[in-house]
């Protein structure tokens, strides 16, 4: 539902239940960002300690929160097998592979435009610490 501000539709926020928000939600964690652009970028299923020596930073608490998330959500796919130890693979979803390239081309905008993201940074952070100019 759209609502009028000063003469013009704006689209509304969506509700903490809208499906929208849900994946938004998603698509704003970082490290679930991460782990779907490193599985997506391996042809080959990996295993938990693989995926988190290739994200760096990442804990195993954390990895283990955003890989249940992604699971649950239906973009990853955990696969256990009965060995001694056992053995946990995990991989992309058809689902996940979709989004996972909405997480490529992200990556490379980010990739294209970082030069200008630095300089409009340092650009800002030169005007906050220049006090205004008394007339």
């Amino acid at each position: 539902m759209d609502t009028m501000v000063s003469g013009h539709d704006v689209p509304a926020l969506p509700a903490v239940n809208c499906p929208k928000r849900a994946v938004v939600e998603v698509l704003a964690n970082k490290w679930a960002l991460l782990v779907l652009g490193t599985l997506n970028e391996n042809t080959a299923p990996m295993r938990f300690n693989q995926l988190g020596r290739s994200i760096e930073g990442i804990t195993q608490k954390m990895l283990t929160q955003t890989l249940r998330t992604l699971e649950r959500d239906g973009l990853v796919r955990r696969e256990v097998y009965p060995t001694r130890p056992l053995r946990v693979e995990y991989d992309l979803t058809p689902l996940g592979t979709q989004i996972a390239e909405l997480v490529e081309v992200i990556s490379q905008w980010a990739f294209t435009h970082i030069n200008e993201i630095y300089a409009a940074r340092e650009a800002f952070d030169i005007q906050e610490r220049t006090p205004p100019i008394a007339r």
